[in-house]
């Protein structure tokens, strides 16, 4: 059963905006100024940026597939089901442990109102979010958008009220540990832009994804960015060190330093506010990972069950609920350092994911949003990302290894009996050696993918294109050659003689030419008989010479009917001259690379289609 649809612009945004601002903001600072002193602003500036190369090429993947799971689905489809297991397992984790960490910094502020155990308090939460977004994604979203609306108003008063109040003199040293801590705290706070992670893993819950998703993700990043740089100098600039390092509530003491107690505790409604959406975004984006997991049978197959009644992923939620509940006995600084490096490793596989996709020449591969200055921006991305997971030290790379290690041993005793998927990078070797190694599988999943995303509904002229005949020429042609080779291939088809065929569409030429564009012809005709419809096919890369006067074709339509389909005859001719007029279809007809693409290239274009017909 598939996923519900009804996520539009401002419960994307919403949730994004809302998974980033949290505990990144609210408890965050106060530790990663321990780390870096002022010079923290320039560390959340650069994960910012880095941030942006990772949302660039996620958006690209989340257009091209809008499947739940995300980079599971990404990477699996692009690199092997091995690297997709241990992807989608990875951020399952660490969405998880992200949440957790929203539930552990509100429980926090919980204690400075009623005194309970935090983790009474953060199970309590988390089994009440659980329990929302069992209900539908729809209504956990549109919990998501007050609370982050009200959040944003409480954000704007801080940074209005802030800003006069800034000391220079606690900016001072601004960089005590140099730019190598200012590095490390890059990576540190870098959990703090994991909430654009969480659109991708609802992408197939969302309308009109091509459209929505990449405005979200950018209009997300942009305010969140922003906030992230002008809160953090803000609270620098009104709390010396001695009172900033290491607090675990550093916004709502920089708000009692400007606006007193009531600064504090509207502050520490923001902050409670922002837990919230945190805690609430991350258990619904973590469960789509397992959901992904078990659809392909990577995982036990129940956590890929959609429940009918509410038409959401019940056994992964209940899951995922689990291991965020087990996750609030961890160290707190724990959870922030196994997070940051799994968005980190995130982050580096959505970069490579697209290079691959890219460079595999898959014919069925278009994303509705194409990442600006590939292959730059990616590789800027890898080698920035790895670089600053370097300055972090051994420990984030043994963090990587134990759970790629164990998402590994999940594949491998589990997964592996799983007839495996194509991915892209056997079809960037295709394009090397080993052409043996493709069947089109991962094309025809692609095919089947943008029909859900743009909403594609089969009707009788796209069931024709189907079973039609295909001839992919090679050389030039002359047209008694060409309507020679067609008629004998379709006069099967249509019930008549070979010869005869050939007759008519010669006649039909001399009549008055079919070459309606340069390159493009669509030669048809009536035939005697009853029921009879067939289409054909034609590529010639070099040429067909229909006439003196006209150029050569390199696309052609033969259309060949009985009378008493005249109205299937013009339906085709109609729907035919709507698939040439797209802006791409030359380029797509010429790069295709097999029959199967050449039907594709017409199934995939753009025009109206009437369901029944």
């Amino acid at each position: 059963m598939r996923l519900k649809k009804n996520l539009r612009f401002v419960h994307v945004f919403s949730i994004a905006t809302g998974a980033m601002i949290s505990s990144g903001v609210f408890v965050l600072p106060g530790l990663a100024h321990a780390r870096a002193g002022p010079a923290v602003i320039v560390s959340y500036l650069l994960a910012g940026l880095l941030a942006a190369t990772g949302l660039l090429s996620m958006a690209e993947l989340t257009t091209a597939m809008p499947k739940a799971g995300a980079d599971y689905f990404f990477v699996s489809r692009s690199m092997g089901a091995a690297a997709g297991t241990i992807a989608g397992l990875l951020t399952w984790f660490s969405l998880s442990l992200k949440s957790a960490f929203a539930l552990v910094g509100l429980a926090a502020f919980a204690q400075l109102v009623v005194p309970i155990d935090p983790r009474l308090v953060g199970g309590a939460f988390c089994v009440f979010f659980v329990g929302m977004n069992l209900l539908g994604a729809r209504e956990a979203a549109r919990l998501q958008v007050v609370l982050v609306c009200a959040l944003l108003a409480l954000m704007a008063a801080y940074v209005f009220r802030g800003l006069p109040a800034i000391e220079m003199a606690n900016l001072r040293p601004f960089a005590p540990g140099g730019l190598r801590a200012v590095l490390a705290t890059s990576g540190f706070v870098f959990v703090s832009y994991g909430g654009l992670l969480k659109v991708a893993s609802i992408a197939e819950e969302v309308e009109d994804p091509g459209r929505v998703i990449p405005r979200a993700m950018i209009a997300s990043l942009a305010v969140t960015g922003v906030a992230y740089v002008l809160i953090v100098l803000i609270t620098s600039g009104v709390l010396s060190s001695e009172l900033l390092d290491g607090s675990l509530t550093p916004i709502s003491d920089g708000a009692a330093a400007f606006m007193g107690a009531g600064g504090r505790m509207a502050l520490s409604i923001a902050a409670l506010l922002a837990f919230l959406t945190t805690a609430n975004g991350g258990i619904m984006a973590a469960s789509r990972y397992l959901l992904a997991l078990g659809r392909d049978g990577l995982v036990p197959q129940p956590l890929g069950r959609v429940g009918a009644r509410f038409q959401t992923p019940h056994v992964s939620l209940l899951v995922t609920g689990g291991l965020v509940a087990a996750a609030l006995l961890v160290r707190l600084d724990a959870l922030v350092q196994a997070a940051s490096v799994v968005f980190l490793m995130t982050y580096v596989l959505a970069n490579a994911a697209v290079i691959v996709l890219r460079e595999s020449g898959l014919h069925n591969y278009r994303p509705k949003f194409r990442a600006p200055g590939y292959p730059w921006v990616q590789v800027i991305g890898l080698v920035g990302i790895l670089f600053v997971m370097l300055e972090m030290g051994e420990g984030s790379f043994a963090t990587v290894a134990a759970l790629v290690f164990a998402g590994f041993c999940v594949y491998w005793f589990y997964g592996r009996s799983v007839p495996g998927k194509e991915s892209a990078l056997l079809h960037v070797i295709h394009r090397i050696a080993a052409k043996e190694l493709v069947t089109g599988s991962l094309d025809a999943e692609l095919k089947d993918i943008i029909r859900e995303r743009d909403g594609i509904v089969r009707d009788r002229f796209d069931r024709l294109i189907e079973d039609c005949l295909v001839l992919d020429i090679e050389g030039t042609m002359s047209s008694e050659e060409f309507f020679d080779t067609v008629s004998s291939a379709l006069a099967p088809q249509v019930g008549v003689s070979a010869s005869a065929l050939a007759d008519a569409l010669r006649a039909r030429e001399r009549e008055s030419t079919t070459v309606l564009a340069p390159g493009l012809a669509i030669p048809h005709v009536v035939i005697d008989g009853e029921r009879a419809f067939g289409i054909l096919l034609a590529r010639s890369r070099e040429g067909i010479t229909l006439s003196e006067e006209s150029s050569p074709v390199h696309i052609a339509f033969v259309l060949v009917g009985s009378g008493d389909e005249r109205s299937l005859h013009l339906w085709a001719l109609s729907a035919i001259a709507q698939v040439v007029s797209g802006a791409d279809f030359s380029e797509r007809w010429m790069a295709a690379t097999s029959e199967q693409a050449l039907r594709d290239t017409v199934l995939l274009a753009n025009r109206r289609r009437v369901r029944g017909r």
